[in-house]
């Protein structure tokens, strides 16, 4: 008996409701079908189907058999599409993408119009979080993430650094006045974003880090709000509700147009680093590597 070929025929016998119209489907004769369904009940010792004279139901476990079966059979499915890409110099077919949401957000989705004009078979699919998703489980084919690697077996490719900026609206700065140096900071409302608990950042929404002359200077602040939300962050401070300490990526628009001013520029802000990681095995796919050459081309460090 030809395993694979028996459940498919039982999973045509399931979706079409009889034995006839699945030997329609699977162009094989009703008695052939009718000896797959014997072999593979012979083989498990359970009944799939409780045949009467009018139709078929299924068993309670042939219910449950029948949901394996589809996914067994979409993994070979599966596996066949991935050695056929591996085979085609053309890069299609499906891309999982999961990058953290301001840099999906302002820098990767903007490009991927770029991307998907140089490939039009790749059908994007991404997914914008902080979470630090197993891309196996998750199946995902690649992930851009933020902050120190974990150890790994997944290939990590650094990409420029997540740095920030110190900025507030011009009318906040005239109803409050513009610090000059960190420690003016403590006479402001700094205004924070709260990372996750788990998150070795936790700390910087109350102790801000900036490095000058004098080496490193750790302020401790506070202020009237506290989100963790950086597009709600940057609303307030364009709203005038106080001074932020957000990404570059987030907040240059605003610092062009004047919405917001950079502050203490002479300081550097703390930065986290960012890599582009994904299975060495899944490399070999035309879609996976136009996908890695596109990111490496735009923002590698």
């Amino acid at each position: 008996m030809d395993l694979f070929q028996a459940m498919s025929v039982y999973v045509k016998v399931v979706e079409t409701g009889s034995m006839t119209a699945a030997a329609q489907e699977c162009g094989i004769s009703t008695t052939m079908v009718g000896n797959h369904l014997r072999a593979l009940e012979q083989r498990l010792g359970v009944s799939l189907l409780k045949r009467t004279t009018r139709k078929q139901n299924l068993t309670e476990f042939g219910g449950q058999y029948y949901q394996r079966c589809l996914e067994v059979l979409g993994l070979v499915a599966d596996s066949e599409l991935l050695a056929e890409q591996v085979h085609s110099e053309t890069p299609k077919g499906s891309l999982r993408i999961t990058a953290p949401p301001v840099f999906g957000t302002e820098r990767l989705v903007p490009a991927l119009s770029e991307f998907s004009q140089r490939y039009p078979l790749i059908d994007l699919y991404v997914v914008l979080s902080n979470e630090r998703m197993d891309l196996v489980d998750s199946g995902f084919d690649v992930a851009i993430r933020l902050g120190e690697l974990e150890s790994s077996s997944l290939i990590a490719r650094p990409l420029q650094a997540y740095t920030l900026t110190l900025c507030a609206s011009p009318a906040y700065l005239a109803r409050r006045g513009t610090p000059h140096t960190p420690d003016d900071l403590q006479q402001h409302d700094c205004l924070a974003f709260a990372y996750p608990a788990n998150d070795n950042w936790r700390d910087t929404d109350k102790l801000w880090r900036m490095t000058g002359d004098e080496g490193e200077v750790q302020v401790p602040v506070s202020g009237s709000l506290t989100i963790n939300s950086s597009q709600g962050l940057r609303q307030a401070a364009i709203n005038g509700m106080g001074i932020i300490m957000l990404a570059d990526a987030l907040v240059q628009p605003d610092l062009e147009s004047g919405k917001l001013v950079a502050l203490l520029t002479t300081y550097k802000l703390p930065s986290r680093p960012m890599h582009l990681m994904y299975r060495q095995d899944r490399y070999r796919l035309p879609k996976l590597r136009a996908f890695v050459d596109f990111v490496m081309e735009k923002w590698a460090r």
